[in-house]
């Protein structure tokens, strides 16, 4: 036999036995990454049989308009599916104020019964009496968003901490004639909203200055209004359902 053909044969054959030894390596590895994922990969799953309260990650991008209450359900129904968790029906933590045309609405009527829990499945408050008082756990480090992750606060850059919610301390819509849901969430130019620190965090001690729903009103109804008083445009979603 000629000994430089038989070479290259067995060079050809143990190169084809490598090939073939790399593929099924590659194969197992990665039918092992399938079944048996990284512990930071389980950590990024979020908690859907649990989560019932969320911050919205971000806000719709029209400043204050959020198209009615309408519009700001579906949009944390929106985020609640994108995070695996729409098999709740979702509500924004929203008042509107009466109107020729239609009464108030009050955002703690609109959100069911409780308990809520974060999406580490902390709980926030058991019921409304809870939620409405200094017992629930709303502060930036459970008041997360449908992705689990903190809101900025107070000394962050950029502060987000001012939470649209158009509503008094005990969940209520105003009676008084200043607007504080920028015209029941439909303008993003004139008017003004109530806005809450979710981070229970003031320029003082005042209970108005750490309230999670009604600290001060916004300077108008603009994304850039917003900005200036240390917000972005996001708001508070509660499931019905436990």
């Amino acid at each position: 036999m000629n000994k430089p053909i038989f070479l290259i044969g067995l060079l050809i054959l143990l190169l084809s036995g490598a090939a073939l030894y790399f593929l099924s390596v590659k194969s197992d590895t990665t039918q092992d990454r399938i079944t048996n994922p990284s512990p930071t990969a389980e950590k990024q799953k979020p908690l859907t049989n649990e989560m019932s309260f969320f911050v919205t990650s971000v806000s719709p991008g029209k400043g204050a308009d959020l198209g009615g209450l309408t519009g700001a359900d579906s949009y944390c129904q929106k985020l609640a599916e994108d995070a695996g968790a729409g098999n709740k029906t979702w509500r924004a933590y929203l008042s509107t104020t009466a109107t020729d045309n239609m009464s108030a609405v009050n955002a703690r009527d609109r959100i069911g019964n409780g308990p809520w829990k974060n999406f580490k499945g902390e709980i926030i408050a058991n019921n409304l009496e809870d939620l409405h008082s200094d017992a629930n756990n709303i502060n930036k480090q459970t008041a997360l968003t449908e992705k689990g992750e903190v809101v900025n606060g107070r000394g962050d850059t950029p502060n987000k901490h001012d939470m649209l919610t158009g509503s008094t301390p005990e969940g209520m819509a105003f009676t008084k004639s200043e607007d504080t849901t920028c015209k029941n969430w439909t303008s993003s130019t004139e008017g003004s909203a109530m806005l809450g620190h979710h981070d229970r965090l003031g320029t003082s001690d005042t209970e108005a200055a750490k309230s999670w729903n009604s600290s001060h009103p916004s300077r108008g109804c603009s994304n850039e209004n917003l900005v200036s008083t240390g917000g972005a445009g996001l708001f508070y979603c509660f499931a019905i359902e436990k």
